[in-house]
């Protein structure tokens, strides 16, 4: 695996992030306000004998939105069917998806932002009255099929919300949108996480880990796999502070879970553009990267931190950041 990037993994991992994720309500922790909510959505629609209303989750990557898909379909006690909407190239992919559905079902769309607005176009009747409006044949012999489709939910993930259409946005039924993890509840995702995966973990190791974790508990988990690496490649029984402080020095992560990215970022702005504003087209093209990638990698953490501030004029570098760089900030005396 690459060091500088923790959020690149082999196909091993795969299969260890799918053991971990929580099959149960009561195994996912944290988002409680966004459970209850859905506690009230799931046992409302079983006691009327329908399906759900549709649903939309939003969010940074890694906050368990497609969990929070596999464990409502659970609770509905009925299947999942799954696809990304980078898959669904034609209009036909997804006519065929949806005439395909069987009653009550779940089709879970992740990276819903990047469904293309043709396919969008078929998505607005089959959510509204279950409707798929097909065109047979071209020019003046083509004609229109309606058919019927059966009840289903729509469950749709995005780290972009703001890239959605308004009119997709409007029919949803609720818009669910997932926050940054606490230092605490990191901490409970990876005491289970160490039981699964057969390694003890000392109170401070996990400290450690949850607060470089970035708060979400995808990162948190593959920080403990590294750990749990360094502390076998050590002969060591177990993660302790030191095992988990080293793991991290391996893979250039600092205490606070800034990568080397991160604060090439914050650097870059500091050191060439005195703190800022600087538009983010200009900080994509300094640091040869694409601008999705700081808006939905980089700047969502460091904005939680309250490192970065985006202003009308671009992105600010705030003081924190400076203290924590351990860099003068603009106009400070020596």
């Amino acid at each position: 695996m690459d060091a500088k990037n923790i959020n690149s993994f082999s196909p091993d991992d795969l299969g260890i992030d799918q053991a971990l994720r929580p099959a149960v309500w009561d195994e996912y922790v944290g988002q409680d306000k966004i459970k209850r909510n859905l506690k009230v959505i799931i046992e409302a629609a079983k006691k009327r004998g329908e399906s759900m209303d549709h649903l939309l989750f939003s969010g940074p990557a890694g906050l368990g939105k497609t969990t929070l898909a596999y464990l409502v379909a659970r609770e509905m006690e009925v299947p999942v069917r799954t696809t990304s909407g980078p898959a669904l190239e034609k209009m036909g992919d997804m006519a065929a998806i949806l005439t395909n559905l069987e009653p009550g079902e779940v089709l879970f769309i992740d990276e819903a932002h990047r469904i293309n607005r043709m396919i969008e176009e078929v998505l607005y009747p089959a959510m509204e009255s279950r409707k798929l409006h097909l065109v047979i044949g071209k020019g003046p012999s083509a004609r229109t099929l309606s058919l019927d489709l059966p009840p289903f939910t729509l469950i749709a993930a995005t780290t972009r919300e703001n890239l959605l259409s308004h009119p997709l946005r409007s029919r949803f039924g609720a818009i669910l949108r997932l926050d940054y993890y606490s230092v605490e509840d990191i901490k409970k995702i990876l005491e289970r996480s160490a039981k699964i995966l057969g390694v003890t973990a000392t109170e401070d190791s996990l400290s450690v880990l949850a607060r470089a974790s970035r708060a979400t508990p995808r990162i948190a988990n593959r920080l403990l796999k590294r750990a749990r690496d360094f502390a076998q490649i050590n002969a060591v029984g177990k993660i302790d502070e030191e095992i988990a402080m080293h793991a991290l020095e391996l893979l250039e992560i600092d205490e606070l879970g800034l990568e080397p990215n991160d604060r090439k970022l914050l650097l870059m702005m500091i050191e060439k553009f005195n703190g800022g504003p600087v538009g983010v087209n200009t900080l994509a093209a300094a640091l040869s990267e694409e601008r999705g990638v700081i808006e939905d990698i980089y700047e969502p953490y460091l904005m939680s931190l309250g490192f970065l501030q985006r202003t009308p004029g671009g992105r600010v570098v705030l003081a924190p950041a400076y203290d924590h760089l351990k860099k003068r900030r603009p106009g400070e005396l020596l």
